[in-house]
């Protein structure tokens, strides 16, 4: 793995631009947080590439498990971050809103490194069936294994709907598996291993152990952290509000969802998301709530 260049970072001014684009202020914490460490680490690395990517060879035989905490914060090139952090901008601002800033963060740390883990054991699983050694040498560093797995949390909170995978109407519940092919068509130099992690890790958490293992251990180690205990209820229109009991300081609090922002991702571009997410931002700005809280 080469060391990216040096030269000018279109990729990292584009970024930049989008995120004032938006407004710092109208960013959530957690996810600027991400954004500000991937930036900073992709101008500041902490270890060149070659000795932050995670591959069976360097990490399990070799035992060198930091590289499950580097390799998701580093990329190989500025239009990699770019890529990255602008689909981690909108997922940020649609998952941190819904869910509270400690359990997004929960979220962000636990996938970061259990999406490592499962690339980890599906790339010894490929070499050890196809009797093939290169996939212990498989080196892979990137923030896009996380952004898999909020994918499909993303996709779980807003059930329904169609999006557009090159150029085709996918159903939400499927559009996980068709961009991670799609994806593999257009840049098959791309870790198809990583972004499976994700997907793996995301269903995990939707609909496996995972979320309730996350819960058990918040209440071992903290009785502080909220752990959200969403109830979605739907009308003809599709999904409609949820009850949540953490965000304003009793259980059972019905957050009202304006009528005129539609929680559906069908047939809209990950900017065209993003801007409707930054209105209902801007519309719980406008209406605060009478009970006085924020």
């Amino acid at each position: 793995m080469q060391r990216r260049s040096r030269g000018i970072n279109t990729g990292l001014i584009l970024l930049l631009s989008q995120i004032f684009h938006v407004g710092i202020n109208n960013i959530p914490p957690v996810t600027l947080a991400t954004l500000a460490l991937n930036i900073w680490l992709f101008l500041n690395p902490l270890k060149s590439l070659y000795n932050s990517c995670l591959s069976v060879e360097k990490c399990y035989q070799q035992k060198d498990w930091q590289r499950l905490l580097l390799s998701p914060f580093h990329h190989a090139d500025d239009w990699h971050l770019y890529f990255n952090m602008a689909s981690m901008l909108w997922k940020g601002i649609n998952l941190e809103r819904r869910l509270g800033s400690k359990w997004f963060a929960y979220i962000i740390i636990t996938f970061s490194l259990l999406t490592g883990v499962v690339y980890l054991f599906l790339e010894f699983a490929l070499a050890e069936f196809m009797d093939e050694p290169d996939f212990r040498r498989n080196c892979a560093v990137g923030f896009s294994g996380v952004l898999f797995a909020l994918k499909v949390l993303n996709n779980h909170y807003c059930p329904g709907g169609f999006v557009n995978v090159l150029g085709f109407p996918v159903p939400n519940k499927f559009a996980c598996w068709a961009e991670l092919v799609a994806i593999h068509f257009i840049s098959p130099g791309t870790s198809f291993a990583g972004h499976l992690a994700g997907i793996l890790v995301g269903l995990m958490y939707t609909h496996g152990p995972l979320k309730k293992i996350m819960e058990t251990c918040a209440g071992m180690f903290s009785s502080n952290i909220a752990y959200p205990e969403q109830r979605y209820y739907f009308n003809s229109s599709g999904y409609s509000g949820y009850q949540d009991s953490y965000p304003y300081g009793r259980p059972g609090h019905y957050a009202e969802v304006p009528r005129n922002y539609d929680v559906y991702t069908a047939g809209l571009s990950e900017e065209e998301q993003l801007e409707r997410a930054l209105r209902a931002s801007l519309w719980d700005r406008a209406h605060p709530r009478s009970d006085g809280k924020p």
